[in-house]
């Protein structure tokens, strides 16, 4: 077309990017590769191919990692790692710095490689994922500077498996490798097999960096490969991809000891208001779910819009999709690309063709060759419809509408994932009601897809735990200074005859307020250091669980209250405690013999004091992003959690337990000491005359083990902590797979409860979720 002709039509001409430097760069290599494992390239084999997704040409020939590759890779890493944490973080920060620099110098080279390997448009590579991934090492590169004074009582973990899909090759690799070497830790990485070379391409740039060899190791292959990194012996796995494959991994981990993240699937909600800007928010739409061909777990790829203004916004959507272009990624005038490989494009295409319900409409003329999929809308879904729940992972919009603010909040929420929210209103007011209210991990208001290291990035539900980039993000990647020791349960106490005080009393559970009685109409002797029956405590089953459960979610409002307000009661708990002081020291002597009852009960008070303290000051943060506006880092309470309270410290273990999760505003469900239960079961009367709300604190005794099971695979808990025998640790974690909760499980390790590490920081975060709320501001 000549400039002419485009003068005439108006239509765009073609801006092709030229692929020579990154195809030559290939043809250097041999267009062969090996992994990269302590330091340097192996011996490449012709196992697998990379073939460019917009023609089907072969790029190059990679290895698939056997198993005693992935040995030498995991034994180079832990060789590595003593060495690169005793480094100064400066040091660390310099080599973060000097890779940070060398991706900037060759960013145009990594951006054609990107969009050849992967199918994305190359102005997305460029102006998307190539810088996000140089902020993401200069962000790190200071936070390595910063760990010895800010992060003072924190260490690496040691060697962190990494497994990273194909969407985003390069981005997650710098969201994963950047904050883990910078607390120190080193890594074996395994990029997807579709998307390898960029992973190759970083791995000889950290070569011209001089990173210490073994620091990082880069094994290629498919998911066996990544199984086998899961397997190895690494001290935390980071994976992003599917839930299906999460779910796995977490029952793989459990009772390893391995630290988990997981990022995994999303159907995030994008709701449009009658009072947005709807051109502003056609737009966003665009970015939302047409960015990256729609292959992105956070894309806005469920339509919500008002009622009223609903057939003038998909009139101005139908006619902004007439004009996406779609083609060569490295034309720079395309806004589609190709989806990554013909098995994506068949799934997608099966999704859509297994849908009856709704009106469709597709867009762009698909070239005859490649992997191309039409943008899609489809509309008029009912929200319960599969394409509504399920995960596309295309360029396919669904919609409904919604008449009033409570049920789009009704609606967006009705997903098995919780990973990102988008809110488009003129009404500033109106967006900050909603977007507390959200189940997502990130929410932005007028505007979607705003990333950056300094925010952290993540979701709830089936979208998996934990967060990547920011301050919270380090968490991850770090563990306490301290030197644990192995847990020794205490075993009940044995003896036979009469009640010590002549009336054999039996404990009742506690319920949604008030004192309940077994399901299972059963009980058990609980007998004292001298052998004297002391009474007898209810065992509580699956039933008992079910119904606190219904109880903590009726109190739900208790989320709603202030910190002042919360913090009023757990000072009032404390006051009512202290007035029974001599009677709770009493019977702890009485169970457990000696007489420390006293020193427990005077820590059990002194705690419930430091969470009160902090019921009004664990604060959220604003986050400095690169972008005119904030992004507000806001500390949720985590909804209703089950404890296996420790057996060691009886009264002072539970209230650990309960005073920071009821301090943030969660419900909870504690199984208390199961070898001397009575505190807690006396602790009742306590919690009865403390004005504490009906639901918020249940409490359970029994056997352990039951409880946690059924805990662990109750749909309706959203985390569960297990300080309790070993054993409990991998069975919670595995039985949490089914819903993908958080769980804080102790391993067998030890907990002094009364000194610094049975308080603070650590449950104030196991009791928080962070939600990451962006506002733009400005006309």
């Amino acid at each position: 077309m000549s400039v002419s002709e485009i003068y005439e039509t108006m239509d765009y001409g073609m801006a092709p990017e030229s692929a020579a430097d990154a195809l030559a760069w290939l043809v250097d290599q041999g267009s062969r590769f090996g992994h990269f494992i302590d330091g340097a390239f192996t011996e490449p084999r012709d196992d697998f191919e990379s073939r460019n997704p917009a023609n089907g040409n072969v790029l190059a020939n990679l290895t698939q990692a056997t198993q005693g590759e992935i040995d030498t890779a995991v034994a180079a890493a832990r060789k590595a790692q003593p060495k690169w944490a005793k480094l100064s973080g400066h040091e660390r920060a310099k080599y973060l710095y000097a890779i940070a620099r060398l991706l900037q110098k060759h960013s145009r080279l990594f951006a054609v490689l990107e969009t050849l390997d992967n199918g994305k448009p190359i102005r997305e590579a460029r102006d998307v994922d190539i810088p996000l991934a140089q902020r993401h090492f200069y962000y790190h590169a200071g936070m390595a500077q910063l760990m010895e004074s800010e992060l003072p009582d924190a260490q690496a973990l040691g060697v962190c498996g990494q497994v990273i899909p194909w969407n985003f090759p390069l981005l997650m690799l710098a969201w994963k490798v950047a904050p883990a070497l910078a607390m120190g830790n080193t890594v074996v990485l395994k990029p997807a097999e579709y998307t390898s070379l960029t992973a190759m391409m970083f791995a000889d740039l950290c070569q011209q960096a001089g990173l210490p060899k073994g620091v990082l190791n880069i094994v290629t292959g498919d998911g066996a490969v990544g199984e086998m990194i899961v397997n190895a012996d690494v001290d935390k796995i980071a994976f992003t991809g599917s839930t299906a494959v999460g779910r796995r991994i977490r029952e793989t981990t459990a009772g390893s000891g391995k630290a988990l993240t997981l990022e995994l699937g999303g159907k995030s909600p994008y709701i449009v208001f009658d009072d947005a800007d709807l051109d502003s928010a056609v737009e966003g739409l665009v970015d939302a779910i047409w960015f990256n061909q729609g292959q992105v777990c956070c894309a806005g790829s469920r339509l919500l819009v008002h009622e009223p203004v609903a057939d003038r916004f998909y009139a101005k959507l139908r006619a902004r999709m007439a004009k996406l272009r779609l083609g060569n990624p490295l034309d720079k005038s395309i806004d589609v690309g190709a989806l990554v490989d013909p098995v994506q494009v068949q799934r997608v295409t099966d999704l859509v063709a297994s849908n009856t319900a709704g009106d469709v409409f597709t867009a762009g003329d698909i070239p005859s060759n490649g992997c191309f999929y039409p943008p899609t809308l489809i509309t008029g879904l009912n929200p319960a419809d599969s394409l509504m729940q399920e995960e596309i992972f295309g360029p396919v919009l669904v919609s409904t509408t919604f008449r009033t603010p409570e049920e789009a909040v009704a609606v967006a929420n009705n997903t098995r994932y919780g990973l990102a929210a988008t809110i488009w209103s003129e009404n500033i007011n109106l967006a900050l009601d909603i977007a507390p209210k959200l189940v997502a991990g990130v929410v932005w208001i007028n505007g979607t897809n705003m990333l950056d290291a300094a925010a952290g990035f993540g979701g709830v539900r089936e979208s998996g735990f934990g967060r990547e980039g920011g301050w919270e993000g380090l968490a991850a990647y770090t563990k306490p200074k301290a030197d644990p020791k192995h847990l020794k349960t205490p075993a009940p106490m044995q003896g036979k005859g009469s009640p010590e005080s002549g009336i054999d009393r039996t404990a009742k559970l506690y319920i949604g307020g008030k004192q309940a009685r077994p399901d299972g109409g059963q009980s058990a002797p609980v007998w004292g250091k001298s052998g004297g029956l002391l009474g007898h405590v209810s065992l509580a089953s699956r039933k008992d669980v079910r119904n606190a459960v219904e109880a903590a979610h009726a109190a739900k409002g208790w989320s709603k209250t202030t910190g002042h307000l919360r913090a009023q009661i757990l000072y009032y708990i404390a006051e009512n405690l202290a007035a029974r002081s001599d009677e709770f020291a009493g019977r702890l002597d009485a169970m457990q013999g000696g007489k420390s009852g006293a020193k427990e009960v005077a820590a059990s008070i002194s705690r419930l004091f430091t969470y009160a303290a902090w019921a009004d000051k664990y604060d959220g943060q604003v986050h400095g992003v690169p972008i005119r506006g904030v992004a507000l880092a806001m500390k949720e309470p985590v909804g209703v959690i089950g404890t296996i309270c420790p057996d060691e410290a009886p009264l002072l273990g539970l209230i650990s337990c309960m005073a920071p999760a009821i301090a943030m505003g969660n419900r909870v469900i504690l199984a208390a000491s199961s070898p001397f239960p009575l505190s807690a079961t006396d602790f009742v009367q306590v919690l009865e005359t403390s004005d504490v709300p009906a639901g918020v604190v249940n409490i359970l005794t029994g056997p352990h083990p039951d409880l946690a099971e059924t805990m662990a695979r109750h749909m309706d808990v959203d985390a569960v902590w297990s300080f309790g025998a070993e054993p409990l640790s991998q069975l919670i974690e595995q039985a949490s797979a089914q819903n993908l909760k958080r769980t804080w499980v102790n391993n067998g390790q030890a907990r002094d409860w009364y000194s610094t590490s049975g308080e603070g920081h650590a449950f104030l975060q196991a009791s928080t979720e962070v939600k990451n709320i962006w506002i733009p501001y400005g006309e």
